[in-house]
Protein backbone atom coordinates (compact mmCIF):
# COMPACT_ATOMS: atom_id res chain seq x y z
CA UNK A 1 0.00 0.00 0.00
CA UNK A 2 1.15 3.27 -0.87
CA UNK A 3 1.68 5.34 2.26
CA UNK A 4 0.15 9.03 2.55
CA UNK A 5 3.65 11.03 2.36
CA UNK A 6 1.28 14.65 3.29
CA UNK A 7 -0.88 12.75 5.98
CA UNK A 8 2.47 11.47 7.60
CA UNK A 9 3.75 15.12 7.81
CA UNK A 10 0.51 16.69 8.96
CA UNK A 11 0.44 14.04 12.04
CA UNK A 12 3.92 15.07 12.37
CA UNK A 13 3.16 18.28 12.80
CA UNK A 14 4.67 19.63 9.59
CA UNK A 15 2.94 21.47 7.01
CA UNK A 16 1.60 19.52 4.07
CA UNK A 17 1.66 22.16 0.86
CA UNK A 18 -0.47 21.54 -1.94
CA UNK A 19 -1.68 22.68 -5.50
CA UNK A 20 -5.12 22.44 -6.72
CA UNK A 21 -6.25 21.50 -10.01
CA UNK A 22 -9.39 23.01 -11.85
CA UNK A 23 -8.31 23.04 -15.54
CA UNK A 24 -9.50 19.19 -16.29
CA UNK A 25 -5.65 18.20 -17.76
CA UNK A 26 -4.36 15.15 -16.76
CA UNK A 27 -1.35 16.42 -18.26
CA UNK A 28 -1.31 19.55 -15.76
CA UNK A 29 -1.79 16.86 -13.53
CA UNK A 30 1.04 14.57 -14.12
CA UNK A 31 3.50 17.75 -14.77
CA UNK A 32 2.62 19.28 -11.08
CA UNK A 33 2.68 15.60 -9.18
CA UNK A 34 6.47 16.00 -10.47
CA UNK A 35 7.34 18.95 -9.06
CA UNK A 36 7.96 18.33 -5.43
CA UNK A 37 4.96 19.41 -3.80
CA UNK A 38 3.32 17.47 -1.27
CA UNK A 39 -0.47 16.95 -2.41
CA UNK A 40 -2.03 17.53 -5.36
CA UNK A 41 -5.90 18.74 -4.89
CA UNK A 42 -7.97 17.64 -8.10
CA UNK A 43 -10.93 19.42 -7.90
CA UNK A 44 -14.34 18.02 -8.75
CA UNK A 45 -16.86 20.80 -7.52
CA UNK A 46 -15.69 23.58 -9.30
CA UNK A 47 -13.19 22.49 -11.87
CA UNK A 48 -13.30 21.03 -15.21
CA UNK A 49 -13.61 17.91 -14.43
CA UNK A 50 -15.65 14.96 -16.24
CA UNK A 51 -15.76 11.02 -15.29
CA UNK A 52 -12.78 10.48 -17.47
CA UNK A 53 -10.73 13.14 -17.06
CA UNK A 54 -10.62 12.70 -13.33
CA UNK A 55 -10.12 8.92 -13.89
CA UNK A 56 -6.46 10.14 -15.63
CA UNK A 57 -5.80 12.76 -13.76
CA UNK A 58 -5.40 10.57 -10.77
CA UNK A 59 -3.21 7.97 -12.63
CA UNK A 60 -1.20 10.38 -13.36
CA UNK A 61 -0.63 11.91 -9.85
CA UNK A 62 -0.56 8.56 -8.72
CA UNK A 63 2.44 7.92 -10.86
CA UNK A 64 4.09 11.29 -9.50
CA UNK A 65 5.79 11.75 -5.99
CA UNK A 66 2.79 14.06 -4.69
CA UNK A 67 -0.03 12.29 -2.60
CA UNK A 68 -2.89 12.30 -4.91
CA UNK A 69 -5.82 13.80 -3.61
CA UNK A 70 -9.37 15.45 -4.68
CA UNK A 71 -12.71 17.83 -3.61
CA UNK A 72 -15.83 16.02 -3.96
CA UNK A 73 -18.59 17.84 -6.05
CA UNK A 74 -20.76 17.42 -3.09
CA UNK A 75 -21.24 15.44 0.01
CA UNK A 76 -22.72 12.44 -1.31
CA UNK A 77 -21.84 8.19 -0.60
CA UNK A 78 -21.72 7.37 -4.21
CA UNK A 79 -19.41 10.16 -5.27
CA UNK A 80 -16.69 10.14 -2.13
CA UNK A 81 -16.83 6.43 -2.71
CA UNK A 82 -16.23 6.78 -7.14
CA UNK A 83 -13.24 8.87 -5.74
CA UNK A 84 -11.52 6.54 -3.63
CA UNK A 85 -12.18 3.59 -5.60
CA UNK A 86 -10.37 5.66 -8.37
CA UNK A 87 -7.02 6.36 -6.33
CA UNK A 88 -7.20 9.22 -3.81
CA UNK A 89 -6.04 9.04 -0.82
CA UNK A 90 -7.40 12.57 0.40
CA UNK A 91 -10.81 13.66 0.10
CA UNK A 92 -12.08 16.65 0.75
CA UNK A 93 -16.06 17.60 1.54
CA UNK A 94 -17.14 21.29 1.33
CA UNK A 95 -19.94 22.71 2.90
CA UNK A 96 -20.24 21.02 5.96
CA UNK A 97 -21.95 22.88 8.43
CA UNK A 98 -23.15 20.24 10.92
CA UNK A 99 -21.86 17.04 13.14
CA UNK A 100 -24.26 15.31 11.06
CA UNK A 101 -23.05 16.28 7.81
CA UNK A 102 -19.21 15.53 8.94
CA UNK A 103 -20.39 11.99 10.11
CA UNK A 104 -21.82 11.42 6.76
CA UNK A 105 -18.67 12.52 5.21
CA UNK A 106 -16.46 10.28 7.11
CA UNK A 107 -18.35 7.40 6.91
CA UNK A 108 -18.42 7.33 3.43
CA UNK A 109 -14.53 7.40 3.27
CA UNK A 110 -13.71 4.25 5.72
CA UNK A 111 -14.35 0.60 5.18
CA UNK A 112 -15.79 -0.98 8.43
CA UNK A 113 -15.86 -1.01 10.96
CA UNK A 114 -14.70 2.40 10.89
CA UNK A 115 -17.18 3.79 8.50
CA UNK A 116 -19.51 2.35 6.13
CA UNK A 117 -17.65 2.51 2.54
CA UNK A 118 -18.88 -0.04 -0.15
CA UNK A 119 -16.13 -2.96 -0.43
CA UNK A 120 -14.54 -2.65 -3.63
CA UNK A 121 -12.45 -0.30 -5.72
CA UNK A 122 -11.17 -0.02 -9.26
CA UNK A 123 -8.30 1.91 -10.19
CA UNK A 124 -7.17 2.15 -6.52
CA UNK A 125 -5.95 -1.90 -7.01
CA UNK A 126 -2.46 -0.08 -8.49
CA UNK A 127 -1.51 0.21 -5.06
CA UNK A 128 -1.36 -3.29 -3.99
CA UNK A 129 -3.20 -6.16 -2.48
CA UNK A 130 -3.11 -4.80 0.54
CA UNK A 131 -5.08 -1.49 -0.26
CA UNK A 132 -8.45 -3.11 1.32
CA UNK A 133 -6.24 -3.80 4.71
CA UNK A 134 -4.18 -0.50 5.06
CA UNK A 135 -6.25 2.00 3.15
CA UNK A 136 -7.96 3.28 5.79
CA UNK A 137 -5.17 4.47 7.49
CA UNK A 138 -3.38 6.26 4.87
CA UNK A 139 -7.12 7.83 4.25
CA UNK A 140 -6.54 11.90 4.75
CA UNK A 141 -10.42 13.33 5.49
CA UNK A 142 -11.16 16.74 5.74
CA UNK A 143 -14.13 18.71 5.72
CA UNK A 144 -14.62 22.01 4.27
CA UNK A 145 -15.90 25.05 6.87
CA UNK A 146 -16.98 27.83 4.78
CA UNK A 147 -20.11 29.16 6.12
CA UNK A 148 -21.27 30.98 9.69
CA UNK A 149 -23.02 27.72 10.24
CA UNK A 150 -20.40 26.05 10.35
CA UNK A 151 -17.94 28.12 12.09
CA UNK A 152 -20.27 27.91 14.92
CA UNK A 153 -20.41 24.08 15.20
CA UNK A 154 -16.62 23.62 14.39
CA UNK A 155 -15.80 21.61 17.76
CA UNK A 156 -18.66 19.57 17.19
CA UNK A 157 -17.35 19.17 13.43
CA UNK A 158 -14.30 18.38 13.69
CA UNK A 159 -14.59 16.57 17.28
CA UNK A 160 -16.20 13.74 14.74
CA UNK A 161 -14.57 10.16 15.00
CA UNK A 162 -12.87 9.43 11.33
CA UNK A 163 -12.60 13.36 10.35
CA UNK A 164 -9.10 13.94 10.03
CA UNK A 165 -8.95 18.00 9.56
CA UNK A 166 -10.42 20.86 8.30
CA UNK A 167 -9.71 22.81 4.97
CA UNK A 168 -11.33 26.51 5.42
CA UNK A 169 -12.65 27.73 2.28
CA UNK A 170 -11.77 31.89 2.69
CA UNK A 171 -14.40 32.79 -0.46
CA UNK A 172 -17.52 31.15 0.68
CA UNK A 173 -16.54 32.12 4.57
CA UNK A 174 -16.17 35.71 3.75
CA UNK A 175 -19.45 36.05 1.57
CA UNK A 176 -21.69 33.91 4.19
CA UNK A 177 -20.18 36.89 6.73
CA UNK A 178 -21.60 39.82 4.20
CA UNK A 179 -17.45 40.38 3.01
CA UNK A 180 -17.05 40.14 -0.87
CA UNK A 181 -14.24 37.62 -1.49
CA UNK A 182 -11.69 40.07 -2.54
CA UNK A 183 -11.72 41.74 1.03
CA UNK A 184 -11.67 38.81 2.48
CA UNK A 185 -8.02 38.77 3.60
CA UNK A 186 -8.76 42.42 5.14
CA UNK A 187 -12.24 42.31 7.08
CA UNK A 188 -11.65 41.27 10.77
CA UNK A 189 -14.82 39.18 11.16
CA UNK A 190 -13.13 36.80 8.41
CA UNK A 191 -9.85 36.59 10.45
CA UNK A 192 -11.37 36.48 13.63
CA UNK A 193 -13.52 33.24 11.99
CA UNK A 194 -10.82 31.41 10.68
CA UNK A 195 -9.18 32.12 13.98
CA UNK A 196 -12.01 30.17 15.72
CA UNK A 197 -11.68 27.54 13.78
CA UNK A 198 -8.11 27.08 14.39
CA UNK A 199 -8.32 26.85 17.73
CA UNK A 200 -11.41 24.54 17.03
CA UNK A 201 -9.00 21.96 15.60
CA UNK A 202 -6.59 22.32 18.74
CA UNK A 203 -9.25 21.57 20.95
CA UNK A 204 -10.27 18.84 19.03
CA UNK A 205 -6.60 17.73 18.05
CA UNK A 206 -7.65 17.84 14.62
CA UNK A 207 -5.47 19.10 11.27
CA UNK A 208 -6.19 22.97 10.55
CA UNK A 209 -6.12 23.55 6.84
CA UNK A 210 -7.02 26.68 4.08
CA UNK A 211 -7.08 27.83 0.77
CA UNK A 212 -4.27 30.28 0.30
CA UNK A 213 -4.49 32.13 -2.82
CA UNK A 214 -0.70 32.32 -3.20
CA UNK A 215 2.64 30.89 -2.68
CA UNK A 216 3.61 33.80 0.07
CA UNK A 217 -0.41 33.46 1.85
CA UNK A 218 0.37 30.07 1.97
CA UNK A 219 3.54 30.06 4.34
CA UNK A 220 1.99 32.82 6.28
CA UNK A 221 -0.72 30.42 7.12
CA UNK A 222 1.64 27.63 8.11
CA UNK A 223 3.24 30.05 10.29
CA UNK A 224 0.12 30.69 11.57
CA UNK A 225 -0.41 26.80 12.32
CA UNK A 226 -2.28 25.34 9.74
CA UNK A 227 -1.20 22.03 8.38
CA UNK A 228 -3.19 21.19 5.31
CA UNK A 229 -2.57 24.30 2.72
CA UNK A 230 -3.49 24.54 -0.63
CA UNK A 231 -1.02 27.91 -2.13
CA UNK A 232 -1.96 28.03 -5.97
CA UNK A 233 -3.71 26.20 -8.87
CA UNK A 234 -2.94 25.36 -12.49
CA UNK A 235 -5.19 27.90 -13.65
CA UNK A 236 -3.42 30.43 -11.42
CA UNK A 237 0.52 29.51 -12.69
CA UNK A 238 -0.89 29.49 -16.11
CA UNK A 239 -2.54 32.99 -16.27
CA UNK A 240 0.13 34.11 -13.70
CA UNK A 241 3.11 33.11 -16.18
CA UNK A 242 0.50 34.67 -19.16
CA UNK A 243 0.25 37.98 -17.53
CA UNK A 244 4.00 38.31 -16.80
CA UNK A 245 5.04 37.25 -20.09
CA UNK A 246 2.88 40.24 -21.34
CA UNK A 247 4.78 42.56 -19.49
CA UNK A 248 7.76 41.77 -20.57
CA UNK A 249 6.68 41.85 -24.45
CA UNK A 250 4.98 45.47 -24.01
CA UNK A 251 7.74 46.46 -22.22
Amino acid sequence: MRANSAREKMLRGEPAFGYALGLGSPVAAEILANCGIDFILLDTQHGSFGPDSTIAALMAIAAGSATPMARVARNDYTLIGRLLDEGALGIVVPMVNTADDARAAAAACRFPPAGMRSWGWGAASRYGEDYPDAVNQQMFVAVQIESAQAVENAEAILAVDGVDGCWIGPSDLALSLGVHPRDRNQDERVGRAIERVLAACRDTGKIPGIAASSPEEGRQRADAGFRYITAASDTGFVLAGARAGLRTLRG
